[in-house]
């Protein structure tokens, strides 16, 4: 099972976190706990390490022989974490991480840290794509892309809906600009401030 899923820039700053397992402390204690396990291994050591500090943070395991895992990846300025247990393949999740990235590329075009930083629901959007609850959903970057542009396409859709039945909103409804019929309250207080008049 994937207990938690991070994402921090290499300065240690969380960017996303996503627990699917109560936690015994605050989750910034185990970002910081997390990195610091991260930080300190030199480049050329494998992604995956037994983490038995973390039983402090997300409790014991009920098997003695099975310990938290983190896997890991770092792409840039970014670190992409996992914690898991026994139970999911080190490698597979590596993988998974690699379909999380490019999702996250195929919506952002080049994804960066500050996409992570301004769009924060589309990448938990993305992410409640491919995990539920600690247990994999989908792993087909087609499929999770598809998904990202209808859920893009539906949320277009209710703010122009919005727009064209409120007609005090500003901006433009659906059919475009606004033609001049119906006033915005800000182009009304602005041409009475001028001293123009519409009648």
């Amino acid at each position: 099972m994937i207990h938690a899923v991070l994402i921090f820039n290499t300065s240690g700053i969380p960017r996303l976190t996503k627990f699917y397992t109560p936690l015994h402390q605050s989750s910034q204690t185990v970002v910081q706990k997390i990195f610091s396990l991260i930080s300190i291994r030199p480049a050329g050591l494998c992604n995956f390490l037994d983490a038995p500090e973390l039983e402090a943070f997300l409790g014991p395991k009920e098997d003695s022989d099975e310990r938290w895992r983190v896997v890991y990846r770092n792409y840039a300025t970014l670190y992409f974490v996992f914690v898991v247990d026994g139970a999911e393949s080190e490698l597979g999740i590596l993988d998974l991480i690699q379909v999380f990235v490019e999702a996250l590329d195929r919506a952002f075009e080049n994804v960066c840290e500050l996409d992570l930083v301004f769009h924060f629901d589309e990448v938990h959007h993305i992410l409640a794509e491919i995990i539920q609850g600690g247990l994999v959903l989908e792993t087909n970057v087609e499929e999770i892309s598809n998904s990202e542009h209808l859920a893009k396409t539906a949320s277009k859709a209710r703010k122009d809906s919005f727009v064209s039945a409120n007609p005090l909103a500003l901006g433009t409804g659906v059919g475009g600009a606004r033609n001049g019929t119906l006033p915005t309250p800000l182009g009304w207080l602005t041409d009475r401030l001028t001293g123009v008049s519409g009648r």
